[in-house]
């Protein structure tokens, strides 16, 4: 995806991780979807136009499905975006259907959408690039990366 064209990026969901509702999605669950395009939602609020933020592009990754996203111009949207651009919001989660599982693991499925959340279910699921043009100027600060792990652990 051309930089120039995106708002931020992030991992829609990682691999070998156990998300809240139990389940681990394994690599390659959601590969088929590489370079597809999703709504971009609020909270997993699918049920009504107006929780449309803008979309997400879908990519395939060795440990997860990384995505670019788009704000579209709506008022609701701009003030998602305001969130996202101050830190306020950092957490994407998923909403996937036709899941094939074998014991809570996820081998396969379709994703419907990508959104923004307050806490996601997957603990690696989060944005770690802002990109956001305004006007003629184009913004990216590639002096500093959020680099999650998801793995939990205690400093000393």
């Amino acid at each position: 995806m051309d930089k120039n064209t995106w708002d931020f990026s992030g991992y829609a969901t990682k691999n070998s991780l156990k998300c809240t509702d139990g389940r681990t999605i394994l690599k390659d669950a959601f590969k088929h979807q590489d370079g597809q395009t999703v709504p971009l939602v609020w909270q997993h609020l699918h049920n009504e136009p107006g929780n449309v933020l803008g979309h997400a592009v879908l990519e395939n990754r060795e440990d997860g499905v990384y995505c670019y996203g788009k704000f579209n111009n709506t008022d609701g949207a701009n003030y998602a975006k305001e969130c996202v651009q101050h830190g306020d919001i950092t957490s994407l989660s998923i909403y996937a259907n036709q899941l094939k599982e074998q014991m809570k693991k996820v081998i396969h499925g379709d994703i419907k959408e990508v959104s923004l959340v307050l806490a996601g279910a997957n603990p690696g699921a989060v944005i770690d690039n802002l990109s956001f043009a305004h006007g003629d100027d184009y913004v990216l600060d590639e002096t500093e990366a959020y680099i999650y792990t998801g793995l939990e652990f205690e400093l000393a």
